[in-house]
């Protein structure tokens, strides 16, 4: 097995009770549709996919668990999230920090129906000036798409200026949080964040394919993206209008949102800043390990706010040729490439050469962050 170091990708070792939650649910045959029946295994299903429900909700700090809507990952979320309350004349503010989850749905509303957007740029830390974000406003601008931390760099956005930006000026914030949801602490409430985004594969320990997001917007609506079974008012022409069955439609991914539950459960039993302190503490110590080798160099401001995420290159050498000597030669797993984020590979001047992405998890140990830091070494040294 692989030393993995690519944690902002996708959690590799999970908690033992989420994957014997979904076994359960798979094996156990105790588990059929939720909500789609009055019989015990139907009510067993609904009764814990609404406890899920409102854990999640609690976890991120809103108060109306029907309110949180179950999808498949952030990408599905943002996509919902965006393309559902952008009309034709509004105009939307994102940032270049962005994954293509924020991004690509944005360039598609532009294209289809005609709404306006500008892209706030990061400096070469990889953060950006709150003030070029609020002075990218105008008189039809709805909404404010942003990452809550870069998954290139690992640089956390401040949402609190950026929620009370759009509280000031009545814009509807939407917030990526999939490098951030299970790593820091996010209260929707205290910060006034209309709408979040997440998915449950990464930090939150959860399967793969199960996501969400949390909408505390109340005006306006978001617009339904998908309609057909709710199992209930089965005679109405229209889909339910009622959260969260106005954006799930069909038989909900009760493994996965039962998975994600545990998830959630074991960062709640540890702490969730017990297990930032541990992935951070990796982070940091491979960067100080490793920080003076003049053949490296890194990228992102390591005195500010971040995720376990530490982004370097071996200079004049392609991040995809040192990831594979990595892959090869010691077994370890890394990103390379531009990361899905090409404006920010464009500010940090990588386009070309790509980025070596490590990210840490609580889940790694100090033996493999120790094996990972001599490996470098002794790359660095034949080089």
């Amino acid at each position: 097995m692989s030393y993995y170091f690519d944690y902002g990708a996708t959690s590799l070792k999970k908690p033992k009770e989420v994957a014997d939650k979904v076994y359960e649910v798979l094996a156990s045959a105790k588990y059929a549709n939720a909500s789609r029946g009055s019989y015990y295994e139907a009510n067993n299903a609904f009764r814990e996919v609404f406890e899920a429900r409102s854990d999640v909700a609690k976890f991120f700090g809103m108060k109306e668990e029907d309110r949180v809507v179950f999808t498949s990952n952030s990408t599905e979320s943002l996509n919902i999230a965006i393309l559902g309350l952008l009309e034709k004349e509004d105009h939307v503010i994102t940032t270049s920090m962005e994954h293509n989850s924020v991004l690509r749905p944005i360039y598609l509303a532009h294209e289809t129906i005609g709404c306006e957007y500008t892209i706030v740029k990061a400096g070469k830390t990889g953060l950006i000036d709150y003030n070029d974000l609020e002075k990218a406003i105008k008189p039809n601008t709805k909404m404010i798409a942003i990452t809550h931390s870069s998954n290139v760099t690992g640089s956390i956005v401040d949402l609190e200026k950026v929620a009370d930006i759009c509280k000031r000026h009545n814009i509807i914030s939407v917030v990526d949080a999939s490098q951030t949801a299970g790593v820091v602490p996010i209260n929707m409430d205290e910060l006034g964040i209309d709408v979040l985004c997440f998915t449950g594969h990464k930090s939150l320990y959860g399967p793969q394919g199960i996501g969400g997001l949390c909408v505390r917007l109340k005006e306006p609506e978001i617009k339904r993206f998908k309609v057909g079974g709710s199992g209930v008012r089965t005679f109405d022409e229209k889909h339910p209008g009622e959260y969260p069955l106005r954006l799930e439609a069909g038989t909900l991914n009760t493994s996965g949102i039962l998975g994600l539950h545990e998830g959630i459960k074991y960062i709640n039993k540890h702490g969730i800043e017990n297990l930032y302190k541990k992935q951070i503490d990796f982070a940091n110590r491979f960067y100080n390990e490793l920080k003076d080798l003049e053949c490296l160099e890194f990228y992102g401001d390591f005195t500010k706010d971040r995720t376990a995420v530490v982004a370097l290159n071996f200079k004049g050498i392609s991040a995809s040729d040192v990831a594979d000597v990595l892959a090869e030669e010691y077994d370890i797993a890394v990103r390379p490439g531009a990361h899905c984020a090409p404006l920010m590979h464009e500010v940090l001047g990588t386009k070309e050469q790509g980025i070596v992405r490590f990210s840490f998890s609580s889940m790694n140990t100090d033996e493999e962050v120790d094996y990972a830091i001599n490996a470098i070494k002794t790359l660095a040294k034949e080089i």
